[in-house]
């Protein structure tokens, strides 16, 4: 198969977390139970002590855990650790002194700012795992180069911590003072060799980041997107539906360089492709049309005339549309290659890359006085037809859930008030339906995560890319999701299952 699209496959394919799964082992004690009682009890956790042992003589922790709760004992108290999972807000408003406390009653010695105090404890909450931590970074950083310095808005201050969970093996010489990155450097078979690099040089063990819960001021009962446990099974062959991908690729040329379409079309089994941010040239799409996959014949693009390289939508389908139109007719909109819409017999699909506000919000009046309600004009007047469906980056995070800092993005182009309402009112309060979030309310996913600091590693990211669809098609959706495990850009790809 001659395929542009056959330059290797690079995908992070769904490998399970670090977990510990024992129902009960010990580890050692760092601090005496006094110190640990006085930060607790600050917090109001139920925190009941006993008899101490004199002079703060330090005895082994145990973790027990059953179907209903995880408590850690130390010299006969014990710390509830289910209340962090029913009010995550307690784990935020302790102090400096409190989280190193409690980090180091179940076993993690963790320095740092708090903000990766946080994170830790968050994290060990959240895993339900007891791990040492020491202080190896430094043998790390030197390994390190920067990344892209490309800077999105989503990136917000980063504090520095230095932590690197160990297995349980290796908890003895932690004990003695030893420091296993310096005295072994082969990795053990027991842990997972992804090291997860935070910003400033933290090292936490995780090959799937998108599964711990990420976000600064997380609400009760939100829980981290999981695309393993999470996606339904597939519809029986006899179900007639259609199966959707978008994908905001922030340069095609460069992503065909270390990717296959072909085999995400494998794994992914897709009828339809939508592409955003292609960055092509009309010149350039000739070559890419004549390479592409067996079996998607029917291309459409659009590339930005008003400057070169820019923008650019794109659709791929291997189902023939009944017609195809760009842009919403109105030519200071269509000039940068943002809109492909495609009918088909069931729907209409609109392909859109919308407008970012731009640095110091330069576009950000533009962006909701003319280019949203156009686009909700151009919407609403399709569907007096049929149903429609609207995918492609809307560079817009909804709701405080679809963003990792809330707090320090809300003069950050994506994020900005006028632009979450603009959102509201362009296209939810005229009865479009945001799919993921009708199938996933309390989940927190993202679909972009900014280079510069690996906002990807950390799960540091906005939820920028969506599915809406018309509400009388609502109920058909079968399945609204993210492919967080796809690499080659600073977005990933989304999908949607569709009954017709």
């Amino acid at each position: 198969m001659n395929s542009l699209f056959q330059f290797g496959f690079r995908s992070f394919l769904n490998p399970s977390s670090l977990a510990v799964n024992q129902s009960r082992f010990r580890i050692a004690t760092l601090i005496p139970l006094q110190t640990v009682a006085m930060a607790l009890n600050r917090l109001s956790l139920n925190l009941s002590t006993h008899n101490t042992t004199t002079g703060g003589t330090r005895k082994d922790t145990s973790l027990e855990t059953n179907s209903s709760e995880i408590i850690v004992e130390e010299n006969d108290s014990k710390v509830d650790i289910q209340s962090f999972k029913d009010d995550p807000s307690k784990i935020e408003a302790m102090t400096v002194h409190e989280l190193r406390m409690t980090l180091r009653s179940v076993g993690i010695l963790a320095k740092g700012r708090k903000h990766d105090l946080v994170i830790a404890l968050q994290r060990f909450v959240e895993n339900q795992t007891v791990g040492c931590v020491i202080d190896a970074v430094e043998d790390y950083r030197a390994q390190q180069t920067e990344r892209d310095s490309n800077v999105s808005p989503s990136e917000g201050e980063t504090e520095a911590a230095e932590t690197k969970f160990l297995t349980p093996k290796k908890r003895q010489s932690a004990k003695s003072g030893c420091n296993p990155s310096r005295t072994k450097k082969k990795v053990s078979s027991e842990v997972d060799s992804s090291i997860v690099k935070h910003e400033h040089g933290v090292e936490l063990m995780q090959k799937e980041p998108w599964t711990v819960l990420a976000h600064k001021k997380p609400h009760k009962g939100w829980i981290a997107y999981n695309p393993r446990t999470m996606r339904p099974k597939p519809l029986s062959k006899d179900t007639k539906s259609v199966k959707i991908l978008s994908w905001n690729v922030n340069g095609l040329r460069a992503l065909l360089k270390g990717f296959s379409a072909v085999e995400l079309a494998e794994r992914e089994d897709f009828d339809i492709l939508c592409l955003q941010e292609t960055k092509l040239q009309e010149k350039d799409v000739l070559e890419i049309k004549n390479s592409l996959m067996d079996g998607y014949h029917y291309t459409y693009w659009t590339c930005s005339v008003s400057k070169l390289g820019y923008s650019g939508t794109a659709i791929i389908s291997r189902i023939e549309p009944i017609s195809v139109r760009y842009g919403v007719g109105i030519s200071e909109h269509d000039s940068e290659g943002r809109l492909v819409m495609v009918e088909f017999e069931s729907f209409y699909l609109l392909n859109v890359y919308v407008p970012n506000s731009g640095d110091g919000l330069k576009r950000l009046s533009y962006r909701i006085t003319q280019w949203d309600p156009s686009l909700s004009n151009y919407m609403k007047e399709l569907e007096k037809l049929k149903p429609v469906i609207l995918t492609g980056d809307l560079n817009c995070a909804h709701q405080e859930i679809d963003i990792y800092n809330p707090a320090g993005n809300r003069k950050s182009a994506g994020f900005t008030d006028e632009e979450r309402q603009s959102f509201e009112t362009s296209y939810l309060e005229k009865g479009f339906v945001d799919t993921f979030r009708q199938k996933h309310p309390d989940v927190v996913g993202y679909t972009y995560w900014g280079y510069r600091h690996g906002g990807r590693k950390t799960n540091r990211g906005w939820r920028l890319d969506y599915f809406l669809v018309s509400g009388t098609i609502a109920e058909k959706v079968h399945e609204s999701y993210i492919l967080p495990d796809v690499g080659g850009s600073d977005h990933c790809p989304i999908g949607l299952v569709l009954k017709l």
